[in-house]
């Protein structure tokens, strides 16, 4: 009876045991396929072109002086952070953008592009306006700021220079916190050419084949 009553217990002890793997296992592709949603931001992110795509700027438009032929951008959206961040969409192309503006003496041409993002990342789903390019001529030594002044106006900024509207887009609001959008997620479905629920669901079948394969050891066991 002693003999029986230990191996009950034995086996007690090894399906408890089965039991906190399984529950691991679906914690841990919980934690895989459902990432956080990531705390963003609302705003206006600065680029730079170098002929074979955007890159985001490392210094404020007031500091950075574009070269004639240069092709600025500007995008409105919400991100988590700068590696997150969007790209300015439509024509980056100089000679297209500044077909309609002449080169000058004594003049540097600077193209831009402003897109005000989607209804997502509109505050309130304001439908935003759609995206406009433009072209600068300006002064050899002019900033990236004035660029954006010359074909983008009005502009506004906060108290430490961070561009909060261009054209008057948005209304209000400037760089405000976002929380509980879904950018992180979205990004990665779109990189991955996939959706979150794929990873979901193959996890969910692996932790079936755990649960079948501890209740089976469980109870081969039992018939020994």
């Amino acid at each position: 009876m002693t003999v029986r009553r230990d191996a009950r217990a034995a086996v007690r002890r090894r399906a408890a045991a089965a039991a906190g793997a399984l529950l691991a296992s679906v914690a841990a592709v919980v934690a895989v396929a459902c990432p956080a949603q990531a705390t963003g931001y609302r705003y206006w992110s600065f680029w730079e072109h170098g002929g074979t795509g955007w890159t985001f700027a490392q210094t404020g438009p007031a500091s950075a002086t574009p070269a004639d032929g240069a092709v600025e951008g500007w995008r409105f959206a919400v991100s988590a952070d700068s590696s997150a961040a969007v790209t300015p969409r439509g024509t980056a192309a100089f000679a297209a953008i500044c077909a309609g503006t002449p080169a000058a003496r004594g003049r540097k041409r600077v193209a831009l592009v402003v897109d005000y993002g989607t209804a997502a990342d509109a505050d309130g789903g304001t439908a935003p306006p759609r995206e406009r390019t433009g072209c600068a001529s300006l002064a050899p030594d002019a900033s990236a700021a004035d660029a954006l002044a010359a074909v983008a106006k009005p502009l506004r900024y906060d108290s430490s220079g961070l561009v909060c509207a261009i054209s008057g887009y948005p209304a209000a609001g400037c760089g405000e916190q976002v929380s509980g959008h879904g950018t992180t997620a979205a990004a990665a479905a779109g990189r991955h050419g996939g959706s979150p629920s794929v990873g979901l669901y193959a996890g969910i079948g692996v932790v079936v084949v755990l649960g079948a394969a501890a209740g089976w050891q469980v109870r081969r066991r039992r018939e020994r």
